[in-house]
């Protein structure tokens, strides 16, 4: 073998020929691999298999949306807007308020939109209302494009939905003349969100819900210079069990005193609304708004169907009455009496006697959506029992779907998204949650029945100057009006102070405001009881 100037002489065997060939391989594959790993260290790629995926990540989150920036600066615009004959210019501010763990850091960013109304001569004494939704998991957008807010979803003047695309028109009937607006969406909500690394569950459940919401209203207080305006909550549904909650804990926690509280299709206990077989409050919570849903659609006999009032006393004291005195006696009640029973709840509530006699006296507001127009192939709406809708499923005892919040949904979130980056120049790729999953929920007694009840009345016994508007609707088959009223006359409140508390109600739904002659009877409320 001839010697080659880069083996030395004693690679000249035969069985050494062989032991050369695999070093000369050895050696060029080391040279690839270095000069791979010399390329791949580059300024544009990582050295390693595990930096290359960390890179993959950071790309792929660049083209995730974030979480809103509670540092980042509110956006402000001014507007004008025609309100109860007065020409009303203000200012709105959208942007996200940080809510602060005890070391400092953030745990969470709070979105809201605040309505200031411009040429006040001395703003720290101008009422300011704090507004949210309910859910619990809503977002703030009903109330605030449904009918406190300056601009308003245009929907048909019954609350039905026009075709789409929707839109946003100028609301008249808004309460901004009167009082400025600070809409919340709390945490999960809207475009709220909780830090990162902060688990969002500490936000969902009675007692953090409140705290995480009072923080805000104390923040965005002290920013804003408020602490001297005569300050007002209004909340509806769940938001109704929130405010009540509210108003003791920034009581005591910041003592912050309230004027009033704006109740608005709400509940405060839920053992009002809860159907179940040993619970039969609901039953009789719910009885007068069967008859005002059968009077809308002209079941009720004639001498009930001429005079909505009328029949809606007469349930009222039936359910009160008789009615709650046979649920009681359950299995024991007379077989003539239980006849009697059900003959007054089929006039009542437009059912047959033999659906009243299946359902054991006791129909639930599933039953009762389904059954009462099943003739005519329609069911429904559980929010606002005048819509309805067509469900093919004839054999179930419950609607598939729900036509009021169906017509609802589409509008307001359209005109949400448009109206926040086209209006209100707030920019963010999150989407904006109308709606969203928050469970489970920790309620503060697991095992009884959710109350805010002590909660109010304890706010009230210690803030004798605290009002409350309870405002409620005929046609709500989610949060009855007589719920309600049953919590209130039952709260361990001094007699004095009940004088403290109005009521009105309307002929809708649970978001009576999409109903325009209730929209324009709720502003003269609102004014009323927001006046010094």
């Amino acid at each position: 073998m001839k010697e080659t100037a880069h083996c030395p002489t004693v690679l000249r065997t035969p069985d050494m020929r062989y032991l050369r060939i695999l070093i000369t391989l050895f050696i060029a594959t080391a040279c690839f691999y270095r000069q791979a790993m010399a390329a791949d260290s580059g300024p544009d790629k990582p050295a390693s298999a595990e930096a290359r995926k960390e890179d993959q990540k950071k790309e792929e989150a660049k083209l995730q949306p974030t979480v809103p920036d509670a540092s980042r600066k509110p956006v402000t615009v001014t507007n004008s807007v025609l309100v109860a004959g007065q020409r009303v210019t203000y200012t709105v501010e959208t942007g996200m308020l940080p809510l602060l763990k005890a070391d400092g850091a953030p745990r969470a960013s709070v979105f809201y939109m605040a309505y200031t109304r411009l040429g006040e001569t001395n703003t720290a004494t101008r009422p300011v209302t704090f507004c949210f939704n309910g859910g619990p998991g809503s977002s703030s957008v009903w109330l605030h494009l449904g009918g406190l807010g300056p601009r308003r979803v245009k929907l048909n003047d019954d609350g039905t939905m026009p075709p789409p695309p929707f839109g946003l028109v100028d609301n008249e009937y808004s309460i901004l003349h009167a009082t400025d607006l600070v809409f919340i969406d709390p945490v999960a909500t809207g475009y709220s969100r909780p830090s990162k690394d902060e688990k969002a569950e500490q936000f969902f459940g009675q007692s953090g819900d409140v705290e995480s919401v009072g923080d805000f209203i104390r923040l965005w207080t002290t920013r804003g210079q408020r602490w001297r305006s005569p300050k007002y909550l209004c909340g509806e549904s769940y938001g109704v069990f929130r405010a009540a909650g509210l108003a003791e804990h920034l009581h005591s926690r910041y003592g912050m005193y309230l004027n009033g509280l704006i109740l608005v299709s709400g509940l405060l206990d839920y053992g009002t609304i809860r159907e179940a077989r040993d619970n039969d409050l609901p039953s009789i919570s719910f009885l007068p708004s069967f008859t005002a849903t059968a009077q809308f659609h002209k079941k009720l006999p004639t001498d009930l169907q001429s005079d909505l009032p009328k029949a809606i006393g007469e349930s009222r004291a039936f359910a009160r009455g008789p009615y709650a005195a046979a649920l009681l006696a359950g299995a024991s009640l007379p077989k003539d009496e239980r006849a009697r029973i059900v003959a007054q709840l089929a006039r009542l509530t437009g059912l047959t006697p033999q659906v009243i006699e299946d359902h054991e006296l006791r129909v639930s507001t599933t039953s009762f959506r389904e059954l009462l127009l099943r003739d005519q192939g329609l069911i429904l709406g559980r929010f606002d029992s005048r819509i309805t809708g067509r469900d093919a499923d004839k054999t179930s005892n419950s609607p598939r779907f729900d036509p009021s919040y169906a017509v609802t949904y589409g509008p307001f979130s359209a005109a949400m998204n448009a109206y926040l980056r086209e209006e209100l120049k707030f920019e963010n790729d999150l989407p904006y949650e109308i709606l969203s999953g928050v469970g489970p929920w920790n309620f503060a007694s697991p095992n009884s029945y959710p109350s805010s009840s002590g909660q109010l009345a304890s706010a009230m016994s210690q803030n004798p100057y605290l009002r409350v508007l309870v405002l409620g609707a005929w046609c709500d088959l989610a949060c009855p009006v007589d719920g309600i009223r049953h919590s209130i006359d039952h709260l361990t409140l001094d007699t004095a102070l009940r004088k403290n508390i109005a009521y009105v109600e309307y002929e809708s739904g649970h978001m009576m405001y999409v109903n325009l002659a209730d929209l324009k009877k709720l502003q003269k409320d609102l004014e009323s009881f927001l006046k010094p």
